[in-house]
């Protein structure tokens, strides 16, 4: 992907997010790109390449924000960081002039979505690389369902150190009470757990809940697995409320 980029545009430079997005994980790709996107800079071109359609029904687009462009499989990856930079337009990349002439049935990350990221970063308009389209495939990390003592939520993201990231938004998030004690209930099993705004701050024989950098609620333990002391999986319903 990168030789066609730099053959197409030369002069672009190419910033790798990760590699290590489990295979066909499209929430865990969606997440972790709309957490990185906004440290771009204003008129960057976001290529990213979850694709377990590729070759089938699925279509290749591209997604023009109020700041930046993607590219990618419409299977949901690119929408909630679009979503959070105001979406313009989403086109159906239908024009072969911007792609290789062999396109592979099982790497349109090379043949289709490199070669176009290549030509808008190197000032093609975004309107010429197909037909608008709106029925664009929705992802969403969901919404917690909020009450007077607390959150019910689900797990949205597990990372490196096994912090569970929950879909509480730092504005939801806002609410708690910072002087209060929680209980986290997970799979039948509860535990004690404190606000904190740092990890430092958690106390080692319970969790910390705490506004990760990506702005959503999340559940530390302290220099240690989270996620396996409380069993968790993505996709988890976790309840967080006051004692």
């Amino acid at each position: 992907m990168k030789a066609v980029i730099f053959s197409i545009c030369p002069a672009v430079q190419v910033v790798d997010i990760t590699h290590e997005v489990e295979q066909f994980n499209v929430q865990m790709g969606a997440f972790l790109l709309a957490s990185a996107a906004p440290h771009f800079p204003v008129g960057t071109v976001h290529l990213a390449v979850v694709d377990p359609g590729v070759g089938g029904e699925r279509r290749p687009i591209a997604v023009e924000t109020k700041r930046s462009l993607y590219v990618g499989p419409d299977n949901g990856l690119l929408i909630p960081a679009a979503k959070r930079e105001s979406i313009r337009h989403v086109y159906h990349l239908t024009n072969p002039s911007l792609m290789l002439s062999k396109i592979s049935s099982t790497f349109h990350g090379r043949d289709i979505f490199a070669p176009v990221a290549a030509h808008l970063a190197c000032g093609t308009p975004p309107q010429e690389t197909g037909v608008e389209l709106m029925d664009y495939v929705h992802l969403s990390f969901g919404e917690p369902q909020l009450d007077g003592r607390g959150a019910t939520c689900k797990v949205i993201h597990i990372d490196h150190f096994g912090n569970i990231i929950t879909n509480i938004s730092q504005h939801d998030a806002s609410g708690l009470d910072a002087n209060a004690k929680f209980v986290i209930t997970s799979r039948r099993s509860r535990f004690q757990a404190t606000l904190v705004n740092a990890y430092s701050n958690i106390d080692p024989k319970n969790f910390g809940l705490i506004v990760g950098s990506h702005g959503f609620l999340e559940i530390a333990s302290r220099e240690s697995n989270a996620s396996k002391k409380l069993k968790a999986k993505i996709g988890d319903t976790i309840r967080i409320s006051e004692t």
